[in-house]
């Protein structure tokens, strides 16, 4: 299992001229290879008179999905230069889709491998980028006169804290990597005298 990856800070726009031909890169968070996909749909209604809508996706933390289309530009001109800059910045559920309004002037296949690319590029400058770390998801059990000081403890020492519930008693839900959860139980009976219960659940990406 990948350990943590990067992905597009949000979606937007970055636009840049070559040669009198416009190129608007798209560029979105996207959880699933369904919403990659309505994603480069979505653009492409939005510019229907646009000469080349061009697209690369990357799914899954390990990039186990990965989809390119030059859409009528000379094939591996478009969207595997568009791809290889996705993976060379290792970006993962990130989709891009390049819009072309030619302007005249032919670039040629490395030109066009250049501009296709280098508008990814620009656009993941533009936009930024953020880095996700995988996490065990755990919950700590305590009760409600030791709560609001273990809360205030798991933020101070940097824990991510997902949710508090309150019932009964009061179960806070955490983010820990892996590699931490040992020293983490030791670490929560000495911060609560052993009264804390801690249950180890699945696991998920967080920012980190």
């Amino acid at each position: 299992m990948q350990e943590q990856y990067r992905t597009v800070a949000r979606e937007g726009v970055h636009e840049t001229e070559i040669n009198r031909s416009r190129f608007l890169c798209a560029l979105a968070p996207a959880a699933t290879e369904e919403e990659a996909q309505e994603f480069v749909a979505r653009i492409r209604r939005e510019h229907p008179t646009a000469t080349h809508n061009c697209f690369a996706y990357v799914i899954g933390a390990d990039a186990a999905v990965q989809k390119a289309s030059d859409d009528g530009e000379p094939g591996g001109t478009a969207g595997v230069p568009m791809l290889q800059m996705l993976l060379r910045r290792e970006l993962r559920y990130t989709a891009a889709v390049v819009t072309r309004y030619y302007g005249g002037v032919k670039l040629g296949a490395g030109g066009l491998i250049r501009a296709y690319g280098g508008a990814v590029g620009e656009a993941l400058d533009a936009l930024g980028t953020v880095g996700r770390r995988r996490f065990r998801l755990a919950t700590v059990q305590v009760d409600h006169q030791r709560a609001g000081k273990l809360e205030n403890d798991l933020r101070t020492t940097g824990r991510t804290v997902r949710e508090v519930r309150y019932g009964e008693s009061v179960t806070i839900e955490i983010g820990l990597p892996d590699a931490e959860v040992d020293a983490f139980r030791a670490w929560l009976a000495d911060a609560t005298a052993g009264t804390a219960h801690l249950e180890l659940g699945g696991e998920a990406y967080g920012e980190g």
